[in-house]
This record gives C-alpha cells, sequence and structure tokens, in this order.
C-alpha cells in the first residue's frame, strides 16, 4: 500500500524460515533505476522513531530509500519481540540490500547502506564486508561495545548485567521474556541513563504505541564484546562518520579513530549531543546537507 507521505509505499520483505521484515520504501521523482538509501535504527528504535525526516529529504534529493525494521521490532516479524541480536540485525541488513539489489526500480550498483546509533556497529561491519556498497553513512554511531559499556557505572552495570543473565538462563529454560527499559532518567535502572536520554526519547517517540521502549534483558550480553572499530581499516567503501561533538552515549572516540582508519573514511562533528542529528535538534539540517552531499559525490548524481 501507497501512504500519504508522497511516494512512500509499505513492502514486506521475506527473511526467511517464514519471518518478514517491514519496510517503508520511498521513490524520488522521475524515472528509474535510482540510486537508494538501506537505512535502519540504533538499540531499541524503530523506522517510526526519526527516520521518516532522512528518507524524505534524500528523496526529495533524488533518492529511493528503503527503511527497515529490524526482526523482532516494530511491524516486522520475530519473537520473542525486543530481542536485540547483533547477528540478526546484520542478516537483515543484508536480506534488505539483496532484496533491494534485485528491484529493477533501484539502481544495483549504487546502493548505500545508512544508520543512525547502535546501528553504527552494523554499518561499520557492512563497509568491511559488503564488497558492493557504493558507500555508507553511520550517525552518532556506537561503534565499540566495549568502549560503550566502559562508561556505565559499574555498580549499574552489575545489576543490568544480572537481570540480563536472568533473562537468558529463563529463556533456555523456557521462560517468557523479562524486559528492561531502553532509556530512562538518570538514577534509574535501564540500558540508557543519560542527561539527555528522556529528551531524546521525547524527540523521537512517534506517539503511536509503535515505540515500547522496553528490550529484553538478555540483549546486554550481545553487545560488549562486538568491536567493529577493529576493522576500520578494512572499509572497503566511502564510510561518513557523522560524530556528535557533545555525544554523551556513543563514545566519540573511537567513532573519530574509524573516519581515520577507513581508507576513505570521511567525518563530519556534528553540533550538540547524540540526539541533535534529528529533527528538532540543534544540527538536524546540516547533518541532512552533509549526508545528501556524501550520496550524491558518491553516487555520481
Amino acid at each position: 500500500m501507497t501512504s500519504d507521505l508522497g511516494r512512500r509505499t509499505d513492502v514486506r520483505i521475506p527473511a526467511g524460515g517464514g519471518e518478514e521484515i517491514d519496510a517503508w520504501m520511498y521513490l524520488p521523482d522521475g524515472p528509474g533505476p535510482h540510486p537508494v538509501v538501506v537505512m535502519a535504527h540504533g538499540i531499541g528504535g524503530v523506522k517510526a522513531a526519526g527516520l521518516a525526516p532522512f528518507a524524505e529529504r534524500f528523496a526529495a534529493g533524488g533518492f529511493a530509500a528503503v527503511v527497515f525494521d529490524y526482526r523482532h521490532w516494530g511491524r516486522s516479524s520475530g519473537q520473542p519481540r525486543q530481542l536485540l541480536s547483533i547477528r540478526r540485525q546484520l542478516d537483515d541488513y543484508r536480506t534488505v540490500l539483496a532484496w533491494t539489489r534485485a528491484q529493477e526500480t533501484f539502481d544495483n550498483t549504487r546502493v548505500f547502506a545508512w544508520g543512525t546509533s547502535f546501528a553504527g556497529m552494523h554499518i561499520v561491519e557492512l563497509a568491511a564486508s559488503e564488497p558492493r556498497l557504493a558507500g555508507a553513512v553511520a550517525q552518532c554511531p556506537l561503534v565499540d561495545g566495549l568502549a560503550g559499556v566502559a562508561k556505565i557505572p559499574v555498580s549499574r552495570g552489575l545489576r543490568l548485567t544480572a537481570h540480563a543473565v536472568a533473562d537468558f538462563i529463563g529463556s533456555v529454560l523456557g521462560r517468557p521474556p523479562h524486559y528492561l527499559q531502553v532509556s530512562v532518567p538518570p538514577g534509574r535502572l535501564g540500558v540508557i541513563a543519560t542527561d539527555d536520554a528522556m529528551a531524546g526519547y521525547d524527540r523521537l517517540d512517534p506517539g503511536d504505541g509503535s515505540w515500547s521502549n522496553d528490550i529484553t534483558a538478555r540483549s546486554v550480553l550481545d553487545v560488549t564484546m562486538h568491536r567493529p572499530v577493529r576493522r576500520a581499516h578494512l572499509a572497503r567503501c566511502p564510510l561518513l562518520m557523522v560524530v556528535a561533538e557533545q555525544d554523551t552515549m556513543a563514545p566519540t572516540g573511537p567513532a573519530v579513530s574509524v573516519a581515520a582508519r577507513a581508507p576513505r573514511g570521511e567525518l563530519y562533528r556534528s553540533r550538540g549531543g547524540h540526539y541533535d542529528v534529528y529533527s528538532g535538534g540543534l544540527d538536524h539540517e546540516n547533518v541532512l546537507r552533509v549526508e545528501l552531499e556524501f550520496l550524491r559525490r558518491h553516487a555520481g548524481v
């Protein structure tokens, strides 16, 4: 079906085993095949949480966009709900990239990968392992799980780990999932408890009930040792890192290091904090301009 947002179409992409990935497809004006950007959100995020303004601007600039929910999240299938699996999320990116390349609407030689926040993990890994990408964009990216965990106070980290282990053991025993909240105010137990966590939640909440702010506690165990920063030197495509100057959530040092170590790395230091890249944020318009210029330059548009 086509939404009332111009040329946005809802699509369901087969993901194997009877599962499906729910996506929005945006098409620019004019005949195809179009260069295209494949897009997904960060930890606990769904496509309805602030990704539309980016896709709409890319479409206005001549690029198609395929914006998807990971399995277990949003409108995609997968049980249990709100499970974060780095392996499965990477598989979902690759599934959507393969689907996109197979559509006559899109130019399969000009396919870009885009991700925000925690999806920076996936973008750097894809840049290092997907030889057919025309380019990749990671904004306010987490690229080093160990550095991210190191920012958590020890006492809170131990409590999170206890919840995670209990949920994992429960899953082995067939018990229902145990959930934690993703964004919480400082002092409360949740995955993200920084000063700007709730401001960011308010900025991105689609307000339609599609975002629960919950995550299975076992998901915490999948983050710590994933460190794609170490593979930056293997990046095969142009890679734009949009790194917020006052990011209190994703450590900026590793992200800047990726831009420096990637053979075709580029860096933009955005003003403000982690959530200022999104609509309503301090640097949203500049981020859109920089990202679109990057896409056009490497797509030859």
